[in-house]
């Protein structure tokens, strides 16, 4: 199953410059399936998305189209083949 990861501009340093990454999850095609594997090919994404406890992390939202995954199953939501992420951190600023 292939999933398309879409990566803000300050999350692509820590996966080779990539704008978008096409991640192949094996097993349950969920959004932690794909994480794992997203973090498993860029290790470096790891500590920026989710915590130690694997959760993901606050200020880190992820959309699956127009829904934020918080709304729906988190990383539980059930992907489809060709499905797009959005991931968005928060922006805080003063």
């Amino acid at each position: 199953m292939a999933v398309v990861v879409k990566l803000p501009t300050v999350l692509r340093p820590f996966a080779g410059g990539a704008e978008q990454v096409d991640v192949a999850a094996a097993g349950e095609p969920t959004v932690g399936a794909v994480f794992a594997e997203l973090e498993r090919q860029h290790p470096a994404l790891r500590r920026r998305l989710t915590d130690e406890q694997g959760v993901l992390r606050r200020h880190v939202n992820v959309f699956l189209g127009d829904d934020n995954v918080r709304d729906l199953d988190g990383l539980e939501t059930r992907l489809s083949d060709g499905a797009e992420l959005l991931i968005l951190p928060s922006v805080a600023g003063g």
